[in-house]
């Protein structure tokens, strides 16, 4: 199928309320544009060189979202644009986040991404530090960045039942965390799923999923933009 026909095949399985991320990382411009034209307007991206050259090219009216981990020293390079940060996992990278803001006179939107898989090889915070980071004072003094609710990333495993408990974590800790609101943080969106396990994510109370192969093909690791 085309990219729009896949576009269109997971919308119709979305629910109103869940917003669809379109991953098209190591994905040329053309296609992404196959995907803007078929009414797709959100990217995720998970290198921030590679989605600044395609911000570059592209529509002014594109979201883009990063992804994947971020590096303190790389903040820079997207503050302009980054429309929502989605895997933010320290107070240093915050802070980072704030400043940079700043600078472009901008308020950045971000997702704390909490660790809920059992590999080792993916990063978060443990729930006691989520709740340290909130309630402290250096937190509560970034004027420049809202974070708007939590991120989480389930085991790569075909055990469905492990993938959902782990889903069923994160929204037990977003729904404890909702109620504790300040002018820089309001919890309202829960992005986990994504193209193996969207559809368990949503069952989980997932309100942004993020759909790459799916919608795109396998990944080229030797994009050329």
């Amino acid at each position: 199928m085309s990219i729009k026909a896949n576009l269109e095949h997971i919308k119709r399985q979305l629910p109103q309320n869940v917003h669809l991320v379109a991953v098209s990382k190591t994905k040329p411009v053309s296609d992404l544009m196959e995907a803007y034209e078929a009414g797709q307007r959100i990217f995720g991206e998970n290198k921030i060189q590679e989605m600044t050259q395609k911000w570059e090219q592209m529509p002014r009216d594109i979201q883009w979202h990063m992804i994947g981990h971020v590096q303190t020293n790389k903040v820079k390079y997207m503050a302009e644009y980054v429309s929502l940060i989605h895997g933010v996992d320290s107070l240093k990278l915050l802070k980072e986040i704030n400043k940079q803001a700043k600078k472009w006179r901008r308020v950045i939107p971000c997702l704390l991404q909490v660790y809920i898989a059992t590999e080792e090889t993916k990063f978060g915070l443990a729930q006691d530090e989520l709740l340290e980071l909130i309630h402290s004072d250096e937190f509560k003094s970034f004027e420049n960045i809202k974070i708007i609710g939590l991120m989480g990333m389930a085991s790569f495993t075909e055990d469905t039942e492990k993938i959902r408990k782990e889903f069923e974590t994160l929204k037990n800790i977003f729904d404890y965390v909702k109620p504790y609101q300040l002018p820089n943080c309001h919890f309202e969106q829960l992005s986990m799923g994504m193209s193996g396990d969207y559809k368990i994510a949503i069952e989980c109370g997932s309100t942004i999923v993020r759909i790459g192969s799916s919608i795109f093909g396998e990944r080229n690791y030797e994009v050329k933009i």
